[in-house]
């Protein structure tokens, strides 16, 4: 067993990998093909490209703000500037794994600002509302 470190769309995760040919000789009973020299091009240069524009600074969490629980893509948002919202009602829904998460209010307020959009992607801990 190999304990290994794997990183998938900027997040780490361990694992523990089994190598199956361990003191098997990978050398092959065959031997390799002749190569052919071939007359050498002239190199390709990729034309330059544009830098993209930079994103915007993710908004800093507060403690009456509600965020994204999970990575996702934004199905709905729910409420709208100006509305009064109880603790638990439901404000958005963020898909994640062809799963639907309703996504509740954790305190009673009123929408200051909304930072997600609907058929946006989401990030975990991103700001979605703000409240006041």
């Amino acid at each position: 067993m190999k304990k290994l470190r794997v990183t998938v769309e900027g997040k780490a995760y361990d694992v523990l990998v089994e190598i199956l040919d361990e003191g098997i000789s990978t050398a092959s009973p065959f031997p390799p093909p002749p190569v052919q020299s071939a007359p050498l091009a002239a190199p390709v240069v990729a034309p330059a490209s544009t830098p993209a524009a930079p994103k915007a600074a993710p908004v800093a969490a507060g403690a009456n703000d509600i965020v994204s629980p999970l990575s996702g893509k934004v199905v709905s948002i729910d409420v709208k500037v100006g509305d009064a919202v109880d603790a638990g009602a439901k404000v958005a829904v963020v898909e994640a794994m062809k799963m639907n998460t309703d996504i509740t209010a954790t305190h009673a307020g009123k929408v200051l600002s909304i930072h997600a959009t609907a058929g946006g992607a989401i990030e975990e801990g991103a700001v979605m509302i703000k409240l006041g």
